[in-house]
């Protein structure tokens, strides 16, 4: 009976998440086009952003990947 009451009791408490890291939702600019530049610096100011853009979704992957192995413990 008590180890009932135990996992009822843990249930109703739920689960604390962590926080979240602070570019959840931060959207990337794409990079400005300025007349008279050459388009080859445009493009590579646009794959800096597409690098920044993946790096942020790999440290999500990450962050969701603890918070589920940790919560099956």
């Amino acid at each position: 009976m008590n180890n009932a009451a135990t996992a009822k009791g843990q249930a109703a408490a739920g689960v604390l998440l962590p926080v979240a890291p602070d570019d959840l939702r931060k959207q990337e600019a794409h990079a400005p086009v300025v007349e008279g530049q050459p388009l080859i610096a445009v493009l590579a100011r646009e794959r800096q952003a597409l690098d920044r853009a993946n790096a942020r979704v790999g440290r999500w992957g990450q962050f969701y990947d603890d918070v589920t192995t940790n919560y099956r413990k």
